[in-house]
């Protein structure tokens, strides 16, 4: 890959893995194939979700309610989540195998207590945004190459939003995994094939 592209590797996280508190399922999977990606680019860029402890996406937080109920707040509709990516603890930590030694930045979301954060580049509310497009425009970076977890929330979620900050996306799709609840998945899908996000496999990148 050239100067102008950036891998970006959504929250490789062990809470998400299986036996995490928020498993995807195989999420592991994704875990060598993402190591052999990164050695074909120059630019790495990891994300991290960050939540702190009672944050208003857990369901823990909803007295009565549940993981994977649905709550109108603020700034529109949730899904409940069980605690998950708390700051400071192994759950928000990378998977031990995660080895991309070259990664140039680590973009942390989820850590405004109020509002969740599934996209790399603007939170839930559509106010607060994380810098990452001005970094990346600053680098002259032009093409996102997605991947990591999960493909119809954090993936897809920052896959629009880069389109609409103006970037080339393509998703991996064998380096992502999802949640898949109430048709989440096939909703990212028809949301990003709208937003004109690309999508490929791996080995149509292999040098």
């Amino acid at each position: 890959m050239n100067g102008r592209d950036v891998l970006l590797v959504v929250d490789v996280q062990n809470d998400f893995m299986p036996g995490g508190a928020l498993a995807v399922p195989r999420g592991d999977e994704v875990v060598p194939i993402i190591n052999r990606l990164a050695r074909q680019f120059t630019n790495v860029v990891l994300t991290q979700d960050w939540h702190t402890p009672g944050h208003i996406s857990f369901a823990s937080s909803h007295p009565g309610k549940r993981p994977f109920d649905r709550i109108r707040l603020g700034y529109g509709e949730q899904i409940l989540w069980p605690d998950h990516c708390v700051q400071g603890t192994e759950g928000a930590a990378f998977h031990g195998e995660l080895v991309i030694p070259h990664v140039q930045l680590v973009v942390r979301k989820g850590y405004h207590p109020n509002v969740d954060s599934y996209s790399t580049f603007v939170e839930a509310d559509g106010k607060h945004t994380t810098g990452l497009a001005g970094y990346l425009r600053e680098r002259g970076i032009g093409h996102v190459f997605l991947c990591g977890l999960a493909t119809d929330f954090c993936v897809a979620w920052s896959a629009i939003d880069a389109r609409r900050a103006g970037f080339e996306v393509t998703v991996i799709e064998d380096a992502c995994r999802a949640i898949d609840t109430g048709g989440s998945l096939a909703a990212a899908a028809r949301d990003m094939a709208a937003a004109r996000v690309t999508r490929t496999r791996s080995m149509g990148l292999a040098r």
